[in-house]
């Protein structure tokens, strides 16, 4: 248990990363426009991910590396791809974070510019990251994780005691609006739990993890770790899936298409099954998953763009790689949020087009979708035996999962890309 409790910790920033937009914006939006019809795309997303995600914390501990490196191994274009991949990803994915994460807070505490909300959590996530205190990032993490959790189980046995709030059968595709069903399913596969390409974050959380603790965990235990923040999170997407049927499906509500307003809808969901004397708790509690997935984001890009950049340009000693990759994160954690706020401004929500932010998110999550085959498929060909060794190569079990997945990645991917035939 002793060792266990070292090697806690990647899986639940894994969760805290997935929970925010995937879960909190869009299982709880499934909900409550189309009732239990999407549970079937939210089961199916989480289980044919799973293994892609479980390989880079697999690889990462059979290794010593990070799935990165493994792309480094497999040749210069892999390496290229995944970088392009991030490139494309990193401004965007951050940006609709950090627009969400500041909606909840200009609830939270009643403020009204969303460019200077957004301003001030980017510059705390910055400063906490900058730090460069994986142990406080781990332990504020956790802290977060612990009131989603509680919080989140107590609203789902509520919402089932008081049953559903609207009249329209609540798994029923016969008043489901096709186009729009189908314009919702990709963006909401698109992350959920999360996007594909951030597996290389779990191989680079769990080797911090193993360089903060000094103890080298056995493959079993940080398959544990990852196993249980993936459990957590799934449990988590079914749970506000549910609280968005039963509260607001075929009620006639609907979630506004401003920032605030969505924060402010998602917070009275919550306070209509507790009380409104639960307002404060929920607001704090919303807003702390955010600034947690927040946090995590900013972390893992920068982290994942430092790796790339080590093995183009490595240095000759261990001090000075060390120094370096300090320097290069720092430096990527300011480019990213500058590129991060250019893009909410961009977004901004105007009288000509109110669902700006609407289509920011639909935009990050579907290009993710579309990029995850690629990613799923790298990550398979690097825990075969030749790189992590007979004794570390997932059973069959999650292989046959593996390539179930990316034949529904595949498929999935084209279906989008003709998206204007289908409709």
């Amino acid at each position: 248990m002793k060792n266990l409790l070292k090697t806690l910790g990647p899986g639940i920033l894994f969760a805290s990363t997935a929970i925010g937009v995937s879960h909190l914006v869009q299982s709880t939006q499934a909900g409550a426009n189309f009732g239990f019809t999407m549970i079937f795309a939210i089961v199916l997303a989480n289980l044919f991910k799973y293994p892609f995600f479980e390989f880079g914390s697999r690889y990462a501990n059979a290794t010593g590396k990070s799935i990165i490196s493994g792309y480094a191994d497999l040749g210069k274009w892999a390496l290229l791809l995944y970088f392009i991949i991030t490139l494309i990803s990193m401004f965007l994915v951050t940006a609709a974070v950090g627009y969400v994460t500041s909606a909840f807070m200009q609830k939270l505490f009643g403020l009204d510019d969303i460019l200077l909300t957004t301003g001030i959590v980017f510059i705390v996530c910055l400063t906490i990251l900058i730090s460069d205190n994986f142990k406080l990032l781990d332990g504020l993490i956790k802290i977060i994780a612990i009131t989603l959790l509680l919080s989140t189980l107590i609203a789902f046995i509520m919402v089932l005691m008081k049953g559903p709030q609207g009249n329209e059968p609540l798994f029923s595709f016969d008043n489901v609006n096709r186009e729009g069903f189908i314009l919702f399913l990709i963006p909401l596969m698109g992350w959920m739990p999360t996007a594909v390409d951030l597996s290389a974050w779990n191989s680079l959380w769990t080797l911090e993890r193993i360089k903060q603790t000094g103890y080298y965990p056995k493959l079993k235990e940080t398959l544990f770790d990852f196993n249980l923040g993936y459990l957590l999170s799934a449990v988590l997407s079914i749970c506000f899936l549910t609280l968005g049927t039963f509260v607001m499906f075929g009620t006639g509500k609907t979630f506004s298409d401003s920032p605030v307003g969505f924060s402010g809808d998602v917070i009275n969901l919550y306070t209509s099954t507790f009380g409104e004397w639960a307002y404060w708790i929920i607001a704090i509690s919303a807003f702390s998953i955010m600034f947690g997935t927040c946090i995590a984001v900013f972390d893992g890009y920068s982290r994942a763009m430092t790796a790339i950049i080590q093995l183009v340009v490595p240095n000759k000693t261990d001090d000075d790689q060390n120094l370096s990759n300090k320097k290069t994160y720092r430096i990527l954690l300011i480019v990213i949020s500058l590129g991060a706020f250019f893009l909410i401004y961009l977004f901004l929500p105007s009288k000509e087009n109110p669902k700006a932010f609407k289509q920011m998110v639909n935009i990050s999550t579907s290009i993710s979708f579309i990029l995850a085959p690629i990613i799923a498929v790298l990550n398979l060909i690097l825990v075969g035996k030749k790189h992590v060794g007979i004794e570390n190569t997932p059973p069959l079990w999650i292989k046959i999962i593996a390539w179930m997945g990316i034949i529904f990645l595949f498929v999935f991917s084209i279906l989008y890309i003709f998206l204007d035939q289908i409709i």
